[in-house]
């Protein structure tokens, strides 16, 4: 009996080992991630030393978020078109070459800042076109009934590696310097594109929608014509946009001891979010997906409000692992619903719009929050967002009762009803509604 506990709450090892494929996929990004995450520290800090101003370290984000903006789109369609195992290569290999920049620039005895810059952007629009890609080879790696215990042991890799790059990076950086870091983010992209070559091909579905502006304009239709995927990117727009405090984060710290904690800030969402992946084995016998990311969304919410109104440091950093315990639940029922509901020829497409649902809001819920501690103060903001976020949460939640009612069953009834009615040459015009499960 006890035994039978642990397994309903340890993480589900079985597309582990039921695919090779999966097994090689998930390392590769893994370490890739390890890499990318020292980078992540790395160019902010640079900018920092050479400018000395904040300003010129914020502007990083809008330098990344416009290429990002138009390549997740475009690398959706390419993905849909051309072998995504391919694309991933293509694009680990321009990482490398982006990577071996900076490190040239570093080593240089006067670094350029607008290197930073061209390489910032460069590496998120080579993200854009390649993070379509990656989600297209999941669903391909990976059986339906098994996606979210995919989703989770994903989640373990990234949330793993962004609780050690930084530590990583930041232990590099102060030791051996600059060149040394991103030196070794070099070696773990080399070792990602090896694995990757290990990788079985990825041919594109049969008759692929060639890349087009009207291609990329299908799949947005597609994505408004399912209520279940606008809830996904709508909710979680919602919850990162009134409640993302990490650009207070330097202020915040100043009240609970000061520099020194500004590390544990940052690392407290990436622990709850481990916490919350390696026991999420309860997580494949929940069917009701939409419902799932709604209470995950409030969950976020509430801990947000708790950490503005928190005045211990261990109380801080409880309420910042619950916030990222319930965003990556959040995240691991997203994930699953995009995975098992979107028919293969669109997935790439679909990916992209995926793509700017997270990364839009973050980005803006860091300046929105800004913003609001000029009105309300660093706590007022803090407290104000997190209850905008669940306001916002259960007001959407109630004007999307397809979303809330979804049942992963019936999705992926009706993804195979709608690519058998492609295979009989019916489109993809909307077939009759999946059975409800028994």
């Amino acid at each position: 009996m006890e035994t039978n506990r642990k397994r309903r709450w340890a993480v589900d090892l079985t597309p582990l080992r039921a695919s090779r494929d999966f097994r090689l996929l998930l390392l590769t990004q893994t370490v890739s991630s390890l890499g990318g995450f020292i980078t992540y520290v790395a160019v902010p800090l640079q900018v920092a030393l050479i400018t000395h101003s904040p300003l010129q370290v914020g502007l990083l984000g809008l330098c990344e978020l416009a290429p990002l903006l138009i390549t997740a789109l475009i690398g959706g369609a390419l993905a849909d078109y051309l072998d995504r195992r391919l694309m991933v290569l293509a694009g680990e290999a321009t990482m490398m070459l982006t990577c071996l920049a900076l490190l040239l620039n570093a080593a240089s005895p006067h670094p350029r800042l607008w290197v930073l810059f061209v390489i910032a952007a460069v590496s998120s629009a080579v993200d854009g076109l390649q993070r379509p890609a990656i989600e297209g080879l999941v669903q391909r790696v990976v059986p339906l009934d098994q996606m979210t215990s995919a989703e989770a042991l994903r989640s373990i890799g990234s949330t793993s590696a962004s609780l050690v790059g930084p530590a990583i990076g930041g232990v590099l950086i102060a030791t051996i310097g600059f060149s040394w870091a991103y030196a070794i983010q070099l070696v773990t992209l080399a070792a990602s594109f090896v694995g990757l070559l290990l990788i079985a091909a990825t041919p594109p579905p049969p008759d692929p929608d060639r890349p087009s502006v009207a291609s990329i304009v299908a799949g947005l239709k597609y994505a408004r014509s399912r209520p279940e995927l606008m809830g996904t990117y709508i909710i979680d727009i919602c919850a990162m946009f009134f409640g993302m405090p990490m650009a207070l984060f330097p202020f915040v710290a100043g009240h609970l001891g000061g520099t020194p904690v500004l590390g544990l800030l940052y690392a407290a969402p990436s622990a709850g979010a481990l916490i919350a992946t390696a026991t999420s084995g309860w997580a494949g016998r929940v069917h009701r997906h939409g419902l799932a990311v709604i209470v995950a969304a409030v969950v976020w919410g509430v801990a947000i409000v708790g950490f503005g109104l928190a005045h211990q440091l261990w109380l801080a950093l409880l309420c910042l692992a619950i916030a990222g315990a319930g965003d990556m639940i959040s995240g691991v029922f997203r994930g699953t619903i995009w995975a098992q509901t979107i028919p293969d020829r669109l997935r790439g497409r679909l990916a992209g719009v995926e793509m700017l649902s997270y990364s839009i809001g973050p980005t803006l819920g860091n300046v929105e929050s800004g913003l609001a501690a000029r009105a309300f103060g660093v706590g007022g903001s803090i407290v104000t967002g997190g209850i905008a976020c669940v306001a916002g949460t259960i007001l959407l939640a109630s004007c999307l009762p397809a979303f809330r009612r979804y049942d992963g069953r019936a999705g992926i009834a009706r993804r195979r009803a709608e690519e058998a009615a492609y295979a009989m040459g019916a489109g993809y015009a909307e077939p009759a509604a999946a059975p409800a499960p028994a």
